[in-house]
């Protein structure tokens, strides 16, 4: 019998100039006296921002420390043998309570030669979204460089990106290179690789309260932003009940949504990766070897790759993300 466990982790909560108040009052947060929080990372293996242990006998260790100790046993063998004591995904909450500037990531390639870091593939799972709020996403149309050039210089961009209307459920994938933004009323998770690297394109010409302008990233952004226009940016799935459903499949990570109201058994022997789930909605009994674990709506929760056999009760009905590296 293993002693690891599912670990939980106290959230790292970060503030923003469009952050609000959902991630206390929808998720049930504990974000304290913090005003204008925008977002909560769950896990987290980014320098200077490593996620602690607040469950088990663990508790007060951070990820990093129990990679090194667990190695494979904690993520697999060959997500440790690629990635080493690096946790090699992010998993956030995110509250937008202001449209957030248009942005771009770039691959693991140039991300490495430039900031010798990984690139950043991630995807979004929207908790809940005001009536109108939109998530932009690519560009409405083929656009060649100098259009975009044009239309950044005449602050006319918005003309040429594509937008999409936000509801609860849907699922939106951002590889490299393709341009997007959050837009006002959002609450949505993403789930990243482990990487802070972001190039803003535009920030809707907005000051802070010295009337300076947050930094743009107009030429490091050029050369990595993909402007074809792509028919289908939303991520199309059926929600059938107690059935594991394919969200996202990528080098990276491999997303699935659950809707259920009956107890699911999961076989992870084949798998050799940490398994995290992520509450969007009601609570779930976790039962494993070693015991009994709850996971809340809000709330993530990181499964170890010794952990095969586990068994998943919703208290009446839940709605979960399941997350690992194939």
């Amino acid at each position: 019998m293993t002693s690891l466990y599912p670990l939980s982790f106290h959230p790292i909560y970060k503030t923003k100039i469009w952050g609000n108040d959902k991630l206390r009052n929808f998720l049930h947060k504990d974000t304290g006296n913090m005003q204008k929080v925008g977002e909560s990372w769950e896990i987290s293996g980014v320098q200077e921002n490593i996620s602690v242990v607040k469950n088990g006998f663990l508790a007060g260790n951070n990820l990093e420390e129990l990679v090194e100790i667990y190695m494979g046993d904690l993520v697999g063998d060959k997500v440790y043998d690629k990635f080493g004591v690096e946790f090699p995904l992010l998993i956030k909450f995110i509250d937008a309570s202001d449209i957030l500037s248009v942005q771009v990531h770039p691959d693991d390639k140039t991300a490495f030669q430039r900031h010798h870091a990984y690139g950043k593939t991630e995807m979004w799972y929207i908790l809940q979204a005001n009536p109108g709020s939109e998530i932009i996403i690519g560009f409405n149309n083929d656009v060649s460089r100098e259009e975009y050039l044009q239309h950044l210089k005449n602050k006319t961009l918005r003309e040429i990106l594509n937008s999409e209307e936000a509801m609860a459920g849907d699922v939106f994938f951002i590889p490299p290179g393709r341009v997007h933004a959050i837009g006002a009323g959002i609450l949505l998770t993403e789930i990243q690789q482990t990487s802070d690297i972001t190039y803003r394109i535009y920030d809707w010409d907005r000051v802070d309260a010295n009337g300076k302008s947050r930094e743009l990233h107009t030429d490091l952004a050029i050369d990595v932003i993909d402007f074809k226009y792509y028919p289908e940016y939303k991520i199309p799935y059926k929600d059938h009940l107690n059935q594991t459903i394919d969200l996202v499949h990528c080098n990276y990570f491999n997303t699935q949504f659950i809707h259920f109201n009956k107890p699911l058994e999961k076989d992870y022997y084949d798998l050799d990766s940490f398994v995290i789930y992520i509450g969007v909605e009601g609570t779930t009994g976790i039962e494993h070897e070693n015991g009994i674990s709850t996971l809340k709506m809000g709330e993530s929760i990181l499964i170890p790759a010794v952990l095969k056999d586990i068994r998943l009760k919703p208290e009446e009905e839940a709605k979960i993300i399941e997350v690992y590296i194939k």
